[in-house]
């Protein structure tokens, strides 16, 4: 037998090394030998701490590759730490020991390399015939990871015929891979494959796997025989208890039945100066429009569900969720000149945003060139006429002039009636108002201008312009338009000024609870404002209430920001208060004076209107001299008879015809309600005796229609109406005619709007006329009773007009032709 000549040389080292060993520490214990002896031995303590924490196999192998350094420091230490050479000579004993250690049991020539030979001596093994190879395990050179991953694999029985080619561990993980898988046949497509095959395989829940396809790469295949599987035990269980902000708000935000539904965070931050966090998010696919359910967000994101609190901004694709400590609109933002005073063009800072962002609106349109309109919704107590004290004041710093009326007197609008020109409180008011407004608009149409000594449109900023920019206001409009005297004059007048008085230098500026046209607002009205103005809605009363009157005065709604009924926090919760019996806690406080803006590109902002202070002198935030109309407007209007006091009874002739006179000389009213025969209070019970001859079907309506033409019959009573002034001369608008009555049914019923001060206007007849036709349709069942001074019922149902007024037409013919 021959020992190979690497073990014979390493023997000899050994033997040479253990007398250096003993005696170099006893001699010179400071000498360089020590120092390179304890290094080798820092090395070899280092070379196992790596082989301890490899996941490779042959670390036991390693650990003995380095223990001759580390023994070999050992000796150096303790022979340099014994006096002299030890009790009983052990330094020399450790080095003998090493020596021996180191020559005899485990060389470093046998263990250092991975696949080394048998000694020439030893007896050769006797060889086995090798077995065939598995298909399923080639020997691909594959690490030890694979080849694990493989053996699960084929002990889960090849899943969906499938091979391992690949498997790789996820960095500073212990449990996570990703492996790559094949079609066991060549050219087959995986099928059948799904995560919880992959998770039973290698003993882990389904929803740690996922399922990728493996794209075509250059040097690699790809496509449907390929796919790829992550197993991310790890990574799930820290996802699951320490998760970061990108994914929860993957997994409990942007998930297809969450909140925010195909969308990603884009960062997270912090404004700890303002109390605020800011979560700014984005739709993965940049054609989609973000759907966001609030109240969901708030939940996943471990937010409190507070509206007051909680806001989101949508721009885009994109959006902010803002989540404030503290209800950042409860802050008083108080109004000063410097914010009021219009700038170049016109604008002038009405509030400011939950983000501090200041708000401007304007008081004329610099871009168009012309005077500009307003709209402000809000139910009762909703800071509208807080708004209608900055928005006077800006207009009045700009030089322009202001009226003011409303329905009822209150102390607000008294208190702004001192600063500007005219002001006054009831439906009267309103329509002599609106009426002035009117006229001046054919006036202004005749006013030469100084540097021409011709007429022009109204031009803002325009020194040359020989009158002011005049602003109308008109508070609780719905209730005027529907006043039984002078609804129809001011819904009337109101159309009329919103569409001609832009290039005559007139704004119109309702005010109301409701912005549809069954409350005065009709069609034309609404989109001349929204065009020409920045419409503002306070609080309707409810979110659902604020966010249809705000879609009714937007272009291209957008999501409407929700206006909370007050702001109060939530305390703990509903569950436990109850269980203990305590009292839920206060409503908190009033959101008032918090409203919806929609700019000019339709999109709705919610901002904190500036405060006015009605308990203290508000001359601070108007000019000095309060703006009026030029002497000649004046003079034209007293031409006319429309400038005196407002507040005066209704003159005669100024609304409605000169009362007629009975025979006996005895006067008798034309107004309803005034005691007359054509309705109100004064007139017959039919009311009462036809109850049975409401409409309720379109059948029943034709039917009713037919019976226009058809006399009476015998022994029947006329209705209300016919037997009006029978010894009065009759003449072409003096009677119910069939012209008449089929022009009475047609603006009736089209319109739906039953006012006896309607048809008389519409078509011109005396208000004794106008009653006997609208008696006359209550008559055949189209019309309710009358009600006081209130606008009749129409009876038709919806949906049949057409059909009633052709049928209508054709039954009237024959009479139209004799």
């Amino acid at each position: 037998m021959t020992t190979p000549r690497s073990v014979v040389l390493e023997r000899l080292a050994y033997t040479l090394a253990a007398p250096v060993l003993a005696v170099a520490p006893n001699i010179a214990p400071d000498s360089s030998v020590n120092q390179v002896v304890q290094l080798a031995g820092a090395a070899g303590i280092g070379g196992w701490i790596l082989a301890a924490k490899s996941d490779e196999a042959g670390a036991g192998r390693k650990i003995l590759r380095w223990s001759p350094l580390v023994l070999a420091a050992a000796v150096d230490v303790a022979a340099k730490h014994t006096p002299g050479w030890g009790p009983w000579w052990l330094d020399g004993f450790l080095a003998a020991a090493w020596a021996a250690a180191g020559a005899f049991v485990l060389p470093f020539s046998r263990h250092a390399r991975r696949g080394h030979r048998p000694a020439l001596a030893a007896v050769a093994p006797r060889l086995r015939p090798a077995a065939a190879q598995s298909p399923a395990r080639p020997d691909d050179g594959a690490d030890q990871l694979t080849r694990q991953a493989r053996m699960l694999w084929e002990r889960a029985g090849m899943p969906a015929r499938t091979h391992i080619v690949k498997a790789t561990r996820h960095p500073a993980t212990r449990n996570d891979l990703t492996i790559l898988l094949r079609a066991s046949e060549t050219g087959r497509p995986i099928t059948g494959l799904s995560e919880a095959v992959v998770a039973a395989a290698f003993g882990v829940h389904e929803s740690d796997v996922a399922l990728q396809d493996v794209a075509i790469q250059p040097g690699r295949q790809g496509g449907p025989g390929w796919m790829e599987a992550s197993v991310t035990p790890d990574a799930n269980a820290r996802r699951r208890t320490k998760p970061t902000a990108q994914e929860r708000w993957t997994d409990r935000v942007g998930g297809p039945k969450c909140g925010a539904p195909g969308s990603e965070l884009v960062h997270k931050t912090r404004d700890n100066e303002r109390g605020v966090t800011f979560y700014r998010a984005k739709m993965t696919d940049s054609t989609d429009t973000p759907r966001i359910d609030l109240a969901k967000v708030c939940r996943a994101l471990d937010l409190p569900e507070d509206d007051s609190c909680v806001f989101v901004l949508i721009d885009g694709n994109e959006f902010l969720i803002s989540a404030f400590d503290t209800p950042p609109l409860s802050a008083i933002f108080p109004a000063t000149r410097d914010l009021l005073t219009p700038d170049a063009k016109g604008m002038y800072v009405c509030g400011f945003t939950i983000t501090g962002q200041p708000v401007k609106t304007m008081v004329y349109q610099h871009d168009k060139n012309a005077a500009a309109h307003g709209l402000t919704l809000g139910v009762s107590r909703s800071g509208k006429t807080q708004y209608f004290a900055i928005n006077m004041a800006a207009q009045s710093l700009d030089g322009q002039v202001v009226w003011l009326s409303t329905v009822r007197k209150d102390e607000k609008t008294t208190v702004l009636g001192r600063y500007i020109d005219r002001q006054g409180s009831n439906a009267l008011w309103m329509a002599r108002q609106l009426r002035a407004a009117k006229a001046l608009c054919e006036i202004r149409a005749d006013m030469p201008w100084p540097h021409d000594g011709q007429p022009h449109d109204y031009k803002p900023g325009d020194t040359r312009c020989p009158y002011r920019q005049l602003n109308v206001y008109a508070d609780e409009f719905m209730t005027a338009a529907q006043d039984g005297d002078f609804g129809e004059f001011i819904q009337t007048d109101g159309d009329d000024l919103t569409v001609t008085g832009l290039k005559y230098g007139i704004g119109f500026n309702p005010a109301g609870q409701s912005p549809f046209a069954h409350n005065g607002f009709s069609t034309e009205m609404k989109d001349n404002l929204r065009q020409n103005s920045r419409p503002v809605i306070f609080n309707m009363g409810s979110p659902g209430a604020t966010r249809k009157a705000a879609e009714g005065t937007m272009e291209n709604t957008d999501d409407v920001p929700t206006i909370p009924a007050r702001y109060s926090r939530q305390e703990g919760s509903a569950i436990e208060r109850a269980m203990r019996g305590e009292a839920d806690p206060e409503n908190g406080v009033s959101t008032g004076g918090v409203a919806i803006i929609v700019l000019d590109n339709g999109r709705a902002v919610l901002m904190r209107s500036l405060y006015a202070d009605f308990d203290t002198d508000l001359a601070h935030l108007f000019p000095d001299e309060v703006n009026r109309l030029t002497d000649h407007e004046i003079s034209e209007l007293n031409k006319r008879g429309l400038w005196f006091d407002w507040n005066e009874p209704v003159r005669p002739g100024e609304f409605w015809p000169e009362p007629d006179e009975d025979e006996d000389g005895g006067g008798r009213s034309n107004r309803r309600g005034g005691g007359g025969k054509g309705g109100g209070k004064g007139g017959t019970k039919s009311g009462t005796r036809r109850a049975g001859t409401q409409v309720t079907s379109t059948r029943q309506a034709l039917e009713a229609i037919k019976n226009l033409t058809s006399p009476p019959p015998a022994g029947t009573p006329a209705a209300p109406g016919d037997t009006d002034d029978v010894n009065e001369p009759r003449g072409p608008r003096d009677s119910v005619t069939p012209d008449l009555l089929l022009m009475a049914a047609d603006l009736v019923i089209s319109t739906r709007f039953g006012s006896q001060s309607m048809l008389q206007r519409k078509l011109r007849v005396g208000f004794a006329l106008a009653g006997a036709l609208m008696d006359a349709l209550e008559a055949r069942g189209l019309v309710g009773p009358a009600d006081g001074s209130r606008a009749r019922d129409v009876l038709v149902p919806t949906g049949a007009e057409e059909d009633v007024l052709r049928e209508l037409r054709a039954d009237l013919e024959p009479a139209l032709q004799d």
